[in-house]
Order: C-alpha cells, then structure tokens, then sequence
C-alpha cells in the first residue's frame, strides 16, 4: 500500500467522491484506510458508567485504498505515488507529475 498515516488524499470513488481528508489510520491486512470527515457513519452506543454516555455518535468507517489518490505536497495535485531510489540507498516516495519527492526518508 502506498498511502501512509498523516497523508493528504482525494476519494475517487463511491457515494464520498471528490471529498479530501487526511488518513488517520490504515489497515495493512485487509488494504483499507480510515480518511477524517469522510464515510461518517452513526453508531447507536449503549452507556457505560464513569466511561460514556449513550446515545447516537457519529465516526469515521474505513474505505478500500485503491478508492483514494495520494495529493502531492508540491504540486497539489492528486497522483499514484511511484517508488524512487535516493543516492544514498533509500527508497522514497515520489510524484508521477512533478517529479518530487513526496516524503523524506524514514
């Protein structure tokens, strides 16, 4: 999977296209990501003492990776990221469009 915790993407597909969002969490095994202000759906939550109150709260559910597009920083444009290889050894994400690299060696 090529979108990482902390990215910018852009849902292109299903009932949220066109939304934008940052990806709070991703799912390796099943391929999924969990994008904030996107997919909200409401949970009716039952009270428990001292923790939580009942009632309906609304949260994020995941979407499938391949329905989201990486937004690059440079460019501002959506793009699916390519794998670059730095001098010293690394491997980096890198943009199709604009050539940047998109994250710093980690």
């Amino acid at each position: 999977m090529r979108i990482r915790t902390g990215d910018n993407v852009l849902v292109i597909a299903g009932k949220e296209k066109g939304k934008t969002g940052r990806v709070e969490r991703r799912f390796l095994d099943e391929d999924r990501v969990i994008v904030e202000g996107v997919n909200l759906v409401t949970r009716h939550m039952k009270a428990r003492p001292g923790v939580s109150q009942s009632g309906r709260i609304q949260k994020e559910a995941s979407i499938h990776a391949s329905n989201v597009l990486l937004i690059c920083n440079k460019c501002n444009e959506p793009t699916k990221p390519k794998t670059a290889f730095l001098d010293t050894g690394s491997r980096v994400r890198s943009c199709t469009k604009c050539q940047e690299v998109i994250d710093d060696a980690r």
